[in-house]
Order: structure tokens, then sequence, then C-alpha cells
């Protein structure tokens, strides 16, 4: 079985729990997304927001429950990071990232991101893919005022969730149609993100130049 094919069971297997067990089964899902990437948050919010129009869920039973499995996996990794320090994190990364699809190149752009943005990334890495999990490392890293942490996580997720649900609500039984979107938004993050730190890094190396000048 190739990634493919495991993505696109893993695709199946979260719907499939989101419409029989509700809204314990999205808690579930939104707390695995977080550790797991490739189970996507994108897949599964529309999918929710999709099942309003039944009366299943309402927009706020899935911010909400969306919410709390997202906040208890960001405490995790927040956890992650102020117990075991960046070079133990690392390792694990090297060791198992792979199989979470994630590298420590995601992880350095997630430190880039927290030193050069602060407690604020916490609330806009959330609408990122792949940063949105990792972003809590540094934070455990740097040992970040709790309050401030579950302000901004909360706050950033609730967002993400009622923003993807609220499409599926809108498109109904075209719900899937938010993935490719969402696909569309990723690639074009990652493209500014790139461009932002080539500047930034164009920007440093002028000015260190000019300085010895």
């Amino acid at each position: 079985m190739n990634l493919g094919q495991i993505l696109d069971a893993i695709k199946i297997w979260a719907e499939s729990v989101i419409s029989s067990l509700g809204y314990p089964g999205l808690t579930l899902v939104m707390f695995l997304e977080n550790l797991f990437p490739p189970i996507p948050s994108e897949i599964v919010l529309p999918l929710a927001g999709s099942l309003t129009l039944t009366g299943r869920f309402s927009i706020l039973g899935v911010v909400l429950w969306g919410m709390l499995g997202s906040l208890a996996g960001a405490l995790v990794f927040y956890a992650l990071g102020k117990l075991l320090g960046e070079e133990r994190v690392r390792w694990l990364i090297d060791k198992f990232g792979k199989y979470l699809t994630i590298s420590n190149e995601d992880f350095d752009r997630s430190l880039r991101w927290f030193d050069r943005y602060g407690d604020w990334v916490i609330f806009f890495g959330r609408m990122v893919p792949i940063v949105r999990s990792l972003i809590s490392i540094p934070a455990g890293l740097a040992s970040m005022n709790m309050v401030k942490f579950l302000f901004f996580t909360v706050l950033g997720t609730s967002l993400w969730n009622f923003v993807l649900s609220f499409a599926g609500r809108l498109l109904g039984a075209s719900w899937p149609v938010v993935a490719e979107w969402i696909g569309v938004y990723q690639n074009v993050v990652i493209v500014v993100c790139g461009i932002a730190v080539v500047l930034f890094i164009a920007i440093r190396w002028r000015k260190q130049v000019t300085a010895k000048a």
C-alpha cells in the first residue's frame, strides 16, 4: 500500500468515525489530527458542517467539540516541547516523522515563525497546514505562559473550525470541494512563507554588510 492509498484510507476512517460517533467522534478525530497531520481537518470539518443540514450537528457544536479535540492535541505537543527540549524533539522527528509526514524542516519553519511573530503565531498558525500542529512545540520550548497559549489556541482553532464547517454547510453534498480550495490555499501559504523567509534573510544580510561598511 502506497502513501496515497494510506491517506485515502485515513480519510475514509475519519469520515466513518464522525458519521457513526457524532460529536465525541469529531473530538477524537480532531485530537488525532493534531498529532497525526495526515488526518485532514479540511475533510473532517466540512463533512461535519454538511451534516448540520440534517440536524445531526450544529455549527456551534462542531466548532466547540472540534476545538476541544484540537486543544487537547496542542497541549500534548506543548508538553513535548517543554519536557523534552529541542534536541530530543528533533530526534523524535528524525525517528518517527516520516510516519506523520512531518520533517525537521517543518519544525524549523515553526521555530522561525515563533521567534519572529511571538505569541500571535499560535493564533495564526492554527490556520496553516502542518504548522498548526508543530507550532505548539516552540511554545513549550519557550515555556510560553499557559493562559496565553490556551487563549490563542482556542481563538485560532475556533475560527478555523467555524470557517471550514460553515463552508461545508453552505456546500451541502458538495462539501469535498472545500478540501480542493484548502489545497490551493496551502500552496499559496507555502509560497508566501518561502518568499518571506528569503526576504528576511536578504534584509538581514544587507544590514550586516551595511554595518560592516
